[in-house]
């Protein structure tokens, strides 16, 4: 019976999460309500703060549920020793853009972050998030400086900017692919575009440079737009 009762719990558990994908979908995150939730899962507000204290938990499981499998895979590669680091941060960015066009769910999911979801003070879900978001962008770094170590870029490679430019690169290509995902077929020309990245990495790596103070690069960020 106990056994039971947890797998009705989990599966009650599931159908919330995907009642909350669902709105969240169609209304967007801010303006959907816990009753919203409950409606379409054809359950009662009790059943979802038995599991989720308010909204803010609810979106952040259904956010884990979906970005699990990714950070399981950057933990597999970055924990395995690489001969060839250049060939394991193409390996994490090919089959990320491969989970993300193999699967609706992950797809849903980056859409309501992307097009769905105001990020103002009501959901601390990004602050947390960018935390977890800090750790896992070091990891990559890591493995840019590996490919620095061993050869495969520019010794004096910048490794904070490149990994900043890929993570923005990566996820620049599945915000865009989600506005239209019929323009093309982002799982048949994955490889392709991280090689085209990674080409132009290794041709043209962005090398230290004496960084201005944050204020110092506004003011001259407001310069060069008065110009």
């Amino acid at each position: 019976m106990v056994r039971k009762t947890k797998e009705e719990a989990q599966e009650t558990y599931n159908t919330l999460l995907d009642a909350a994908e669902k709105v969240f979908a169609e209304k967007g995150v801010t303006s959907t309500t816990l009753n919203d939730v409950a409606t379409a899962a054809g359950m009662t507000r009790g059943a979802i703060y038995w599991h989720f204290k308010d909204k803010n938990a609810l979106f952040q499981a259904m956010c884990d549920r979906a970005f699990l499998p990714m950070e399981a895979l950057l933990n597999e590669i970055v924990s395995t020793p690489h001969k060839d680091p250049l060939a394991g941060i193409k390996q994490l960015n090919v089959h990320f853009l491969n989970l993300v066009t193999g699967n609706a769910r992950q797809q849903n999911v980056f859409d309501i972050i992307f097009h769905r979801c105001e990020k103002n003070s009501e959901l601390i879900f990004f602050s947390a998030e960018s935390e977890k978001r800090v750790e896992c962008l070091s990891k990559v770094q890591a493995m840019i400086q590996q490919a620095v170590d061993q050869g495969q870029l520019h010794p004096e490679t910048d490794t904070w900017i490149a990994m900043q430019a890929i993570h923005a690169y990566v996820i620049g290509i599945v915000h865009e692919w989600l506005e239209d995902s019929s323009a093309y077929c982002l799982m048949l020309h994955a490889e392709d575009m991280i090689d085209m990245f990674l080409a132009g990495l290794i041709a043209r790596p962005p090398l230290k440079k004496v960084r201005p103070a944050e204020k110092e690069c506004g003011l001259q960020l407001v310069v060069n737009n008065q110009d």
